[in-house]
């Protein structure tokens, strides 16, 4: 009986991390360098995580295991056939807008950098 409780209290310990982070995550490529927030990316591969659903999504930025920027964003389900980018022109600057990957569009609202 003792086995069983101590099996089941390890079961309990290893899933509640597992429920807690929700998180999601792939590989984008920025073919140019963009402005998000006040940050400046330079072109390069991004892992792209991002946590939550609908209108409220944390999405991260992360290049050579280091997170870049944080973002709020929209995520919207949607068919893409490819991982991308969408950004605007602002005043000559290129402004990164939306993150199209795998089954999700994430719609970036505002920015902060990491570590500031």
């Amino acid at each position: 009986m003792k086995r069983l409780i101590g099996f089941a209290m390890i079961l309990a310990l290893f899933s509640v991390p597992a429920l807690a982070g929700d998180s999601k995550s792939q590989t984008v490529t920025i073919p140019e360098k963009v402005q998000v927030g006040s940050t400046q990316l330079p072109a390069g591969d991004y892992k792209v995580t991002w946590t939550g659903s609908g209108s409220s999504v944390q999405v991260s930025l992360a290049q050579n295991k280091k997170t870049v920027v944080t973002v709020q964003a929209k995520a919207v389900e949607k068919k893409n056939n490819h991982n991308g980018v969408i950004t605007s022109n602002q005043g000559g600057v290129s402004v990164l807008q939306s993150i199209e990957l795998s089954g999700t569009s994430l719609m970036l609202q505002d920015a902060t950098s990491s570590g500031q």
